[in-house]
């Protein structure tokens, strides 16, 4: 029975560490999103949570292979036009997927100028990082995922023309499977923030997508024909002269 808790992401978030997890994540997935304007949202994976729910956007749509989810399709290959997108959000679905960086360049694809990505991971370098090294953990979830650290996904957003512009760390308590026991150390989330930011169990960032512009030179037909206007008495004057030399 135990196996079969942990047989997939989002069973696991039912449990105490999942919970623990989850309330925090939620919390940041919501002030991330409900500052972004546009159309369409995508949230893509974890269709059994809502984290478009404080998202101002009219249309919010679930992604993944869940049968349930509002479209089915590979994050690999989203069925969605270039450019039509203006908030994406991918809760764990780069470290569980063995080709995390064809998500973020569909991701970026799909996303307007200036779109929102909001992504959220699991920091290997952190506590939680450690337990994910010990055997037998390897086989179930989250420690069978392969953990990103933030630098390296900042590194791959820039890559594709991301800039980050909001992220924090968060759940600084050691990866304990009791409840009482995660309780006992909530005093750690505090000092986390404080004395070392950087070694949260997990981490919420959102970047925006900077396009390039192009800069077009066309002619200045004003200028043209100003400069026109300008010689044309000087053409009446010589071709006077003419007629009265002749």
């Amino acid at each position: 029975m135990e196996e079969q808790k942990k047989s997939t992401l989002a069973a696991w978030f039912a449990s105490p560490e999942g919970e623990y997890v989850l309330r925090w994540e939620q919390g940041q997935f919501d002030s991330a999103v409900e500052d972004v304007f546009g159309f369409n949202a995508v949230q893509i994976g974890l269709r059994q949570f809502d984290l478009l729910r404080q998202s101002r956007i009219a249309l919010h749509t679930q992604l993944g292979m869940d049968p349930a989810s509002d479209l089915v399709a590979d994050s690999g290959a989203l069925p969605l036009a270039s450019g039509s997108i203006d908030l994406v959000v991918l809760p764990h679905v780069l470290e569980f997927s063995p080709h995390p960086h064809r998500i973020l360049r569909e991701a970026a694809r799909v996303l307007m100028p200036d779109g929102h990505i909001v992504i959220s991971g699991f920091n290997p370098l952190s506590l939680w990082g450690v337990k994910r090294a010990l055997p037998p953990r390897r086989d179930e979830y989250p420690w069978c995922g392969r953990f990103i650290g933030l630098l390296r996904l900042k590194d791959w957003l820039q890559l594709l023309s991301f800039e980050l512009n909001g992220g924090r760390f968060g759940c600084y308590a050691p990866p304990f499977s009791q409840a009482k026991w995660l309780g006992r150390a909530a005093f750690m989330e505090k000092a986390g923030d404080r004395w070392w930011p950087i070694a949260g169990g997990v981490y919420v960032v959102r970047a925006v997508k900077r396009t390039v512009g192009m800069r077009l030179v066309m002619p200045n037909w004003r200028k043209q024909a100003m400069s026109a206007k300008a010689l044309s008495p000087v053409a009446q004057q010589n071709h006077h002269s003419a007629g009265n030399d002749a």
